[in-house]
């Protein structure tokens, strides 16, 4: 009982401090991914959580939604822009599961959960 009760007070503590630093970055990263992506900012994606429940994580969306000629979307080398290369480089994508860690959907420790059909 203890040991899940400081897991889950300990995930929450350094979520709330980690998004209470990381703010204006992610502020910043929002600015720019709304001005490169005509608006859209969000990438939302359902993964498989603790007991099979399933939860969306939630990332910075870093590729367009630009399509060719014939309407099919382009192959995705082709939809990221210079910036979104370097945000993904440097995983600022995913600064925004610390709100799924501090919701409880997931733990700082750990690898992320496959997708749902995995």
């Amino acid at each position: 009982m203890y040991k899940n009760l400081f897991k889950k007070v300990f995930n929450f503590t350094i979520a709330l401090i980690a998004i209470c630093l990381l703010f204006f970055l992610m502020i910043s990263i929002f600015v720019i991914i709304f001005i490169s992506n005509s608006g859209k900012v969000f990438f939302k994606q359902e993964r498989p959580g603790k007991n099979g429940k399933v939860f969306k994580v939630i990332k910075f969306k870093t590729m367009n939604d630009n399509k060719s000629k014939d309407r099919t979307v382009l192959p995705g080398a082709e939809r990221l822009t210079q910036i979104a290369r370097f945000i993904r480089f440097t995983s600022l994508d995913e600064l925004l599961i610390l709100l799924n860690v501090f919701k409880g959907d997931m733990i700082i420790v750990g690898s992320m959960p496959l997708l749902v059909g995995y």
